[in-house]
């Protein structure tokens, strides 16, 4: 068998082998890429876009994932043994990291794979001789779903990037970054069908809808406000989603890809298998008398001060795990390390095991209600702001708010995004993003620098392609 060349020389694009995960459609043996001419061709192209979708189930997204995203933030600490550093996890906790964290690399390194393998996915697709045309566009639409997916984390963790397929070492400004992001996702939004439309084996996969909601974040990102309003309407008015009733039961396995869910990161198959490594371990309970994990990624002092601040019980008891807590589904938390861990990663099937079960919820339609308050109120729409931020607090029975003036508005919006959203790995970019970040850190003890506004480039990809320009201050 003829090996295709990749010419693309990223520490990030290296290596691109399938992981296989639990799911039907992501369960794909390790293969290796191949070129759709060779005569014993053995993988289809639905197997290569299972390949994209196994990469979410790494070891990556159980402890660097957490660091760049939770950690960092005022929502949690480190957490575990306060003599266990978690390789460089206490740096990110106390924004003292550097260009050779381990943390950074892997995430770098981890999106960047993942974009190659959908970029080879889409041409190995295109290529194959598919005589389906809507099936083939599907895989397409799929393939750049997930590859806009993976350049949005990386265009907001870092800002100027290389897009992969046109340098792999000369950085375009972020602005065109968004524009390629852009690009493919409207691409996938004429290629995709609706969540509706897929037989129950191939639910999880990239939808219609999922391509909509992430462009109106997008969108959010770039104060794009009337596209960001009007595709988060869309969205919601597609009819293809609604919220759920309990909150609680959001992050349970009853309602993994059910009626909130507009995408997730599927780590459940008919029986436990690779999941998604360690994500439930990593966050679990340490010590005590349920000891089901690590203790890493808890919940901080300060998240709980604005729960408490807002009357906010009901998602406050569903985010956050309290030492000496009976659990909903009888276990009892006592005696622990930390005061407080993760609930959104809390497994009650799992209960500690490395191969884990838990779907990580990546964009549900609660979010997409508050992209559209925030765009409504800076279109000083403040009827459509207003009824889009109470559908979200009203199902947690806080007060409806009502509020003319959109400067307070706004930060009420933010408010919320942080509450509803707490530990679903949003909220440093949030921060960023709405220039909040040195104010917030400062008010949780850490001395925030403006060249925390992004992450630098990692060290080893800057030995590997010299050429590659630093962020500033790094």
């Amino acid at each position: 068998m003829k090996l295709k060349h990749l010419n693309i020389a990223l520490l990030a694009a290296a290596g691109f082998m399938f992981q296989g995960c639990s799911n039907d459609f992501l369960d794909v043996p390790s293969t290796e890429i191949i070129e759709a001419g060779d005569s014993d061709v053995k993988v289809t192209p639905e197997e290569f876009v299972n390949g994209i979708y196994g990469m979410f189930t790494e070891w990556d997204y159980a402890f660097s994932f957490l660091a760049i995203t939770d950690m960092i933030s005022d929502n949690s600490d480190k957490g575990s043994e306060i003599s266990d550093p978690g390789g460089d996890k206490m740096l990110f906790d106390e924004l003292t990291f550097t260009t050779t964290a381990g943390s950074l690399e892997s995430m770098w390194q981890r999106w960047y794979k993942s974009i190659g393998r959908a970029t080879e996915s889409i041409k190995y697709t295109e290529e194959f001789g598919l005589t389906d045309a809507a099936y083939k566009n599907r895989l397409i639409g799929e393939a750049q779903y997930l590859r806009a997916l993976n350049y949005f984390y990386l265009v907001r963790g870092w800002g100027d990037i290389p897009i992969q397929e046109i340098s792999v070492s000369e950085r375009k400004p972020a602005n065109e970054v968004y524009d390629y992001i852009v690009a493919d996702l409207l691409a996938a939004i004429g290629n995709l069908p609706e969540k509706s439309a897929y037989p129950a084996k191939d639910l999880g996969r990239a939808t219609k809808g999922a391509a909509q909601a992430l462009l109106a974040k997008v969108y959010l990102y770039r104060q794009d406000w009337q596209n960001a309003f009007t595709m988060a309407k869309t969205v919601i008015g597609s009819g293809q989603y609604s919220l759920e009733t309990d909150y609680a039961k959001i992050w349970r396995a009853e309602t993994e890809n059910g009626k909130e869910s507009i995408f997730e990161f599927q780590g459940r198959g008919q029986s436990i298998a690779h999941g998604i490594q360690q994500y439930s371990e990593t966050q679990g309970p340490r010590g005590g008398t349920t000891p089901i994990g690590w203790g890493f990624n808890t919940p901080s002092q300060n998240l709980v001060d604005a729960f408490d601040a807002e009357g906010d019980a009901i998602r406050k008891d569903a985010t956050i795990i309290f030492d000496g807590e009976t659990l909903w589904d009888g276990t009892l938390i006592s005696s622990t390390i930390n005061p407080r861990y993760n609930e959104k990663a809390f497994s009650s099937a799992n209960r500690g095991s490395g191969d884990g079960d838990k779907n990580i919820r990546y964009m549900r339609l609660g979010e997409v209600y508050l992209i559209l308050a925030e765009a409504a109120n800076e279109l000083n729409n403040n009827s459509e702001a207003l009824a889009a931020l109470n559908m979200v607090r009203d199902r947690v029975d806080l007060e409806i708010v009502n509020d003319n003036n959109q400067a307070s508005l706004r930060q009420k919006i933010w408010k919320e995004r942080r509450l509803e959203l707490a530990m679903e790995h949003d909220r440093w970019f949030d921060l960023v993003r709405t220039k909040q970040a040195e104010t917030a850190m400062k008010a949780n003890g850490k001395a925030f620098l403006p060249k925390h506004y992004l992450f630098p480039i990692p060290e080893a990809q800057r030995v590997q392609t010299p050429e590659m320009s630093q962020n500033q201050d790094w």
